[in-house]
């Protein structure tokens, strides 16, 4: 943990200082943990030391961020997506069956086991490092795949770049080739992002209130998994506390539990809520990563190469065709197809990173930006967990 938090801050450093970095919303935590991979690989290759840690602490770490999800997800403001966010949704379970159906096969042209090419799917991708790591050791210790921690993370990283790479330029291709106008409106709404000024400042009541409903959290979502493992279907820890999350929510929601002094306070705990969860994804990111062994990669580097250029090629193609014309062939769908490639291929920050860039310079898509984030933040995790559990086995 002191490791981390160091590598942590060496990632916030250099973010700061390189302005690419943060001109492309690399995460922190992502620069942080590749440096600590790099020494471990130059310890192994250099002096012929293995370097390995103990990640007990770190699978509570990803709880807590996901029952952190579970309990920010207000329903009132998921339905008020409406039909954009149902055509979404679809879209991209779509596409998820899409993207193992392509990984899985390119691991049997490998002569690898079909399962390991869902690391190189939505696991890594749509699903991104967290869900990487939390499914890695069912497939390391269950299916006998012993690489695939290293195999959706190296994927993982690969498509973050990509991602924000190829956002900005389809939607500047799309709304070239369909002459599309853009909205031309100055005042920018980056979804979410903006309601936080309006918000509580942090204090003792509300940090608090935050770490108890946590742990309210990761009570009910172990009594889910214990549940869902009677069943056919097997779902990883987070996936119980994320279903936790957004029931409690709801449950308070509804009762109107609040009011300042009570045990539930939302508007009051949100920022102790959102301290909390980053703290622990920042920390849980540089963990998963700087004890990276890159050296059992040398044996599949062209099939993570040749996958990448796959799902890449398969990204492109299906925001171009499908995206594009289901959701309204219009500029909002032209910011929406620029921050498919971050649900895609990268995250919700690099879908919101690709967005801003479009609107920065055409003009504000304010449904886009209710939109995207709701379907990156709520569905795709649930449908992906559910798909992920039915191919992996």
């Amino acid at each position: 943990m002191t490791l981390a938090i160091l590598l942590l801050f060496g990632g916030k450093e250099l973010i700061a200082r390189v302005s690419w970095l943060r001109r492309y919303s690399i995460p922190e935590a992502l620069v942080g943990g590749v440096i600590g991979a790099l020494i471990v690989c130059a310890l192994y290759y250099g002096a012929g030391i293995t370097v390995s840690f103990d990640h007990s602490i770190r699978d509570g770490l990803l709880l807590y961020f996901f029952a952190a999800i579970g309990l920010s997800s207000d329903m009132r403001t998921l339905a008020a997506g409406g039909r954009p966010f149902l055509i979404l949704t679809a879209l991209s379970i779509v596409f998820i069956l899409l993207q193992n159906a392509a990984g899985m096969g390119l691991a049997s042209v490998f002569g690898m086991d079909p399962r390991a090419g869902l690391m190189v799917g939505s696991i890594s991708l749509i699903g991104g490092v967290g869900t990487t790591v939390a499914w890695s050791h069912h497939f390391a210790e269950n299916l006998g795949i012993t690489n695939a921690q290293e195999l959706g993370l190296a994927a993982n990283t690969m498509g973050l770049i990509a991602a924000c790479v190829i956002g900005g330029p389809v939607a500047a291709f799309l709304m070239k080739r369909h002459r599309v106008k853009p909205s031309g409106e100055a005042e920018l709404e980056v979804g979410v992002l903006h309601r936080d000024e309006d918000r509580a400042h942090l204090g003792y009541h509300g940090v608090l209130l935050a770490i108890l409903w946590l742990n309210c959290t990761l009570i009910l979502g172990q009594g889910i998994t214990q549940l869902t493992d009677m069943t056919p279907l097997k779902l990883p820890s987070f996936v119980g506390c994320l279903l936790a999350g957004i029931i409690l929510r709801a449950v308070a929601d509804l009762g109107k539990f609040g009011g300042t002094g009570k045990l539930w306070d939302f508007p009051i705990m949100q920022p102790g809520l959102a301290l909390i969860s980053d703290v622990c994804l920042g920390l849980f990111l540089t963990l998963a990563l700087m004890g990276l062994q890159l050296w059992e990669l040398e044996h599949v580097l062209a099939f993570i190469t040749l996958a990448m250029i796959v799902q890449i090629t398969l990204t492109i193609a299906f925001v171009l065709l499908v995206v594009f014309r289901a959701m309204g062939r219009n500029y909002e769908a032209a910011v929406v197809c620029a921050g498919f490639g971050g649900i895609a291929l990268g995250s919700t920050a690099t879908a919101i990173a690709n967005m801003t860039a479009v609107t920065r310079e055409f003009g504000a898509a304010r449904q886009a930006f209710v939109v995207v984030p709701l379907v990156c933040g709520f569905s795709i995790d649930l449908v992906n967990a559910i798909v992920i559990g039915l191919l992996a086995g």
